[in-house]
């Protein structure tokens, strides 16, 4: 299961890349077990040069080579060996490099194509999420799984290490080798059984705990103004300190348990080698000399034996943190996003609603069999109080959410997924509450399309701030805050409006975007988009009366039912 999702998240060239390292592997765990391999005849030849001329294997290099004296056969030995091991720890940089190079750039591209996702994500569907989750993902459990698609990699070149090395170590000496196994498999057996399964528990109580981290953050930046006025410090502060706490104490008993087993195995590996030439010692009556290249082989084996079965452990133990990112990032890489065409409507004539009805839960219905026909430059007006459903049924009509029942034309032709990114284009749209980055005026009203100074100053002059701009501030590159903090309610409005007008749109949505205004500060603004659309239509969604004096139709949204009343 884990194996099917990571090989699902992967592209044909990720595909082939992983191919390259798994080979690439198996060649540093062929030149690995040469670096210990090498130790032995090594250790011989330097304890006992006779053997050059006594061993058969020995003097066949001895003689091909054309040497006459040992003690320059032992230097170039020694020489080689040097160069080998400065080839092997090069190659094992190598490796490492291009293991990175992998799995960062898979991070890259994970957390794009979690955007992308995220971007094309159905409206109704966004609107249930918590959008710090998102952030979250995107950062977070993104490069979680890039850890453990690392650990996956460097433990499958650790378990070919092993392997060649365990099999070497048997051929010289298998009774040794068969009893290290046993100790060594059942020191694995209590690891996977105790530490490992903490550890999955702590993967999955660090998700929980972060994504409340994220969600507390993010909220209280969000409301910074109603903390500072009602001085909700104290119980902020309490919440994120529990939250952190119970965060930081998972990772804190992660980082613990993947360090227990190098500790752990580092210390046993070196009792058991002191051991074990003590007994030597001991067996022998003190002729060690006899067995030291035997015993150097051991030593070596073990101390690079070691090393790969800590990191095979860790990097399951890494695995077994990080599963909870596997299925996060998974889940939210296949949802089911909007899958938009690219089929061209033109608005020329009307807008029709027919028998249109809508609900969030399929059980109350927010809008019943609403019938509108809104005609190519028309001022309209939904009114009616709060949570009446005025905004759904706009969002319908502009293409955010699909109706239940019912349809929605353009100049006789229903709205459907491939022809909706084409109408969604001719909408320019300004809420109550613009979100303002913390940018320039420029680069907010822009935000993500083409840039032509021209239009961007144009549609500032229409909103009547172009003139403010250049005489008090830093024009188009004036600071706006984060959140435009820097702006007066009046001022981010008309950048608002300027976004809007920015994309040159036919039908102007505006949702009740002058509702948190005084009254002077709203007639001015309304008076200037009323005479900047004299050409085009205009969605207008209120509560407030004195807004709609100039629509020459008005409908009355109570209960789900639409009505006209001019």
């Amino acid at each position: 299961m884990i194996f099917r999702k990571i090989i699902s998240i992967l592209d044909s060239k990720d595909k082939k890349t992983i191919f390259y390292l798994l080979l690439l592997s198996t060649f540093v765990s062929i030149v690995e077990l040469l670096g210990v391999g090498v130790i032995l005849p090594f250790l011989d030849i330097v304890g006992n040069p006779d053997s050059l001329e006594a061993k058969g294997h020995y003097k066949f290099i001895y003689s091909f080579f054309d040497f006459n004296d040992r003690t320059l056969f032992i230097i170039y030995f020694g020489v080689f060996l040097a160069f080998f091991y400065i080839f092997r720890g090069s190659l094992n940089l190598y490796y490492i490099y291009r293991l990175e190079k992998f799995a960062l750039g898979k991070m890259r591209s994970m957390a794009l194509r979690l955007l992308e996702n995220y971007m094309n994500i159905d409206y109704g569907e966004f609107t249930k999420r918590n959008s710090s989750i998102f952030s979250k993902v995107i950062v977070i459990e993104t490069f979680n799984l890039t850890n453990m698609m690392r650990a996956l990699l460097l433990s499958v070149s650790e378990v070919l290490v092993l392997i060649f090395i365990y099999s070497a170590m048997m051929y010289v000496n298998y009774k040794i080798t068969t009893s290290l196994t046993i100790f060594l498999l059942l020191v694995v057996f209590i690891f996977i059984k105790t530490i490992s399964k903490k550890l999955k528990d702590s993967g999955v109580s660090r998700e929980l705990h972060q994504r409340d981290y994220y969600e507390i953050i993010n909220s209280t930046m969000g409301n910074f103004k109603f903390i500072k006025l009602y001085s909700e410090n104290d119980r902020i502060l309490k919440k994120f300190s529990d939250s952190s706490f119970l965060f930081i104490k998972a990772n804190i008993s992660a980082a613990f348990l993947t360090h227990f087993p190098r500790l752990f195995l580092e210390t046993v590996a070196f009792v058991l080698i002191t051991l074990s030439i003590t007994a030597t010692a001991w067996l022998t009556e003190g002729r060690v000399a006899e067995h030291l290249p035997t015993i150097s082989f051991f030593v070596f084996g073990m101390y690079r034996l070691m090393p790969s079965i800590n990191r095979i452990l860790t990097g399951y133990n890494t695995i077994l943190f990080n599963l909870r990112s596997l299925d996060i990032v998974h889940a939210d890489l296949f949802y089911n996003s909007e899958s938009l065409g690219s089929d061209y409507i033109s608005f020329k004539d009307k807008i029709s609603t027919r028998n249109v009805g809508f609900s969030y839960d399929k059980k109350n219905n927010v809008i019943l069999n609403a019938n509108l026909e809104i005609c190519k430059n028309d001022k309209i007006a939904i009114i009616g109080r709060s949570g009446s459903g005025k905004s759904t049924f706009v969002d319908m009509i502009i293409g955010l959410h699909k109706p239940d029942t019912g349809n929605i034309s353009v100049d006789g032709v229903t709205l459907t997924s491939q022809n909706i990114k084409s109408f969604r284009k001719k909408i320019g749209y300004v809420p109550q509450d613009l979100y303002l980055f913390d940018g320039n005026i420029k680069d907010n009203i822009v935000f993500g399309a083409v840039y032509d100074e021209k239009k961007l100053k144009d549609v500032l002059e229409k909103v009547d701030m172009l003139d403010f701009l250049n005489t008090s501030h830093n024009g188009i590159y004036t600071s706006v805050g984060e959140g435009g903090m820097q702006l007066s309610g009046g001022q981010k409005q008309r950048i608002a409006v300027a976004r809007a007008l920015y994309t040159e749109p036919e039908i102007l949505v505006l949702d009740e975007a002058t509702s948190s205004l005084d009254e002077d500060t709203e007639r001015k603004i309304i008076d200037q988009i009323y005479n900047i659309g004299s050409k085009l239509t205009i969605i207008m969604i209120t509560h407030k009366m004195s807004s709609i004096g100039r629509c020459n139709k008005i409908y009355t949204l109570t209960d789900g039912r639409l009505e006209q009343i001019k």
